[in-house]
């Protein structure tokens, strides 16, 4: 395929309009060629915006000989649906996170894409920044010496009571809308076929919440690399996370969602002495824009960490259930501005 990748985005989320839909625009790799909402204004005002069809049902773009791939930036409890009947339609699938909320369905999209031959990609940006390429080199490169553990953590201040984070038909909650950023980057740090063991887990639903707001979760990585994992969504902004090695430290802010403008700054720690390594700034969106047209043009098979990463997610969530009366925080009402705001 050398023309573009013709895509269908099924849904008009918040972060599709603000980073994935200007992304797609961008791109030499992809054209958008239909919006669907079952808000027929607003697919009507972006296929406007983005001289594209409007549909006001996602079920329209599937039966679309013109569409080659679709987006879901859906609620998470839809993802795997919507994810599966666009591989039946024969469409390559780019999804956001969580692909899906249980191994078995992730086993299930994954088997799918497979026997299709159809790209099947969870949208984890950060997972296409060059910092955290330049990271995995410098761990590689045994500038911390053997590592010995991990610990990464992504949290948010709170937002209105309204969204969707704080619905659970919608799959929202601390664990499915952050958790998976620290996971996903630890199964990254892991290399091919992960498969870490989950050594306990906590979680935090305050009495007014309907989903946990703030969790917790110790994984085993294999010959005893501790993997340290904390989420929430009640909290001072935090997204960062640290390698610790036998020799040295190497820790990353702004880890997970930096703007295309932001210069990253490593640092890193070794007998005592502390250097940071700047790096030129980068834009997560595009690269993963142009990864996906590279995994439609070669068939790419689904990788292995939509399925670990799905299983860790629902054993998290089913280890982490007892719920614990917080003592009351004090919240000073304000929310990050909309690069840090996470999803």
């Amino acid at each position: 395929m050398s023309r573009p990748v013709r895509i269908a985005v099924l849904g008009t989320a918040e972060f599709a309009r603000r980073r994935m839909l200007p992304a797609f625009r961008a791109s030499a790799d992809v054209t958008v060629v239909s919006v669907a909402s079952r808000d027929p204004a607003r697919a009507a005002e972006l296929a406007r915006e983005y001289g594209c069809r409007a549909a006001d049902d996602y079920a329209e773009p599937l039966a679309d000989a013109d569409v080659d791939a679709v987006y879901l930036p859906l609620p998470a409890t839809m993802h795997a649906e919507w994810a599966g009947a666009a591989l039946r339609a024969g469409k390559h699938v780019l999804v956001e996170k969580p692909a899906a909320m249980s191994g078995a369905d992730a086993a299930e999209l994954c088997a799918l894409a497979r026997s299709r031959g159809l790209a099947l990609v969870e949208n984890v940006l950060f997972l296409h920044h060059s910092q955290h390429r330049a990271v995995m080199r410098h761990v590689a490169d045994g500038a911390i010496g053997r590592l010995q553990a991990f610990d990464a953590a992504f949290t948010v201040p709170r937002r209105p009571a309204s969204d969707i984070r704080y619905d659970p038909a919608l799959g929202g909650g601390a664990l499915w809308d952050l958790g998976v950023y620290p996971l996903r980057a630890a199964l990254d740090l892991l290399g091919p076929d992960p498969r870490p063991r989950l050594v306990g887990a906590t979680a935090r639903r305050d009495p007014a919440d309907r989903v946990d707001t703030a969790g917790t979760a110790l994984l085993d990585g294999g010959a005893g690399l501790a993997l340290q994992l904390s989420y929430g969504l009640d909290h001072t902004y935090r997204s960062t996370y640290t390698l610790w090695g036998s020799t040295g430290r190497l820790t990353v802010d702004r880890a997970f969602t930096p703007p295309a403008d932001h210069e990253p700054v490593l640092q890193l720690e070794r007998a005592g002495v502390s250097t940071r390594l700047s790096l030129p700034a980068d834009d997560q969106a595009g690269n993963a824009v142009t990864a996906f047209a590279r995994a439609v043009r070669t068939r790419a098979r689904p990788a292995p960490e939509i399925r670990r990463q799905a299983e860790l997610l629902e054993a998290i969530s089913l280890a982490g259930t007892a719920v614990h009366r917080a003592a009351p925080s004090v919240r000073d009402g304000r929310t990050p501005p909309a690069d840090l705001a996470g999803r």
